[in-house]
């Protein structure tokens, strides 16, 4: 279907399921995260990501979107970004774009948004960020159907990806 990077919060979306960067026992943290939790009821999340905790960097899950406007949250855990081993970084970050591309169509989500995953306080550079969450989510539209979103609620990263 289509790729588009949008300014906007992540949380008042109205598509099928959500991307968390979340931590790897998956409890609530700051940034995207922290405000994910908070849209979607902090409890009732938590719960439901302590039953699934932890996971490993990379891997994804899936729980409900709460009390979002979404059906899902998909929770993936990004690398900690290691500069005096980038590939192996990218390689996590990578496998956190594909493993939620690969849930979301398992549970049959027709519309996705992700936000800019380990790019926060994760260190991860943003152009290379950029480049990997575009590569991943290209590759797995041209083979698949769906209508995905990256999300960057900084005014200044969202112009940078626009002309990446």
């Amino acid at each position: 279907m289509s790729f588009k990077i949008i300014n906007e919060d992540i949380t008042n979306l109205e598509v099928d399921a959500i991307v968390n960067a979340a931590n790897t026992s998956l409890k609530m943290g700051g940034g995207v995260c922290g405000a994910i939790f908070k849209a979607a009821g902090a409890k009732k999340l938590q719960e439901a990501c302590d039953k699934l905790a932890p996971i490993k960097t990379g891997e994804s899950i899936i729980t409900d979107g709460f009390d979002l406007k979404t059906k899902y949250i998909i929770h993936t855990a990004g690398p900690i970004y290691d500069p005096n081993n980038p590939a192996i970084s990218k390689k996590y970050l990578e496998n956190s774009y594909k493993n939620s591309l690969k849930l979301a169509k398992e549970n049959n989500v027709n519309s996705l948004a992700f936000p800019l995953i380990s790019a926060g306080i994760y260190g991860y550079p943003y152009k290379e960020a950029i480049a990997v969450a575009q590569d991943i989510i290209n590759r797995f539209l041209s083979e698949n159907d769906m209508e995905i979103y990256l999300t960057i609620i900084d005014i200044n990263l969202y112009n940078l990806a626009k002309s990446v």
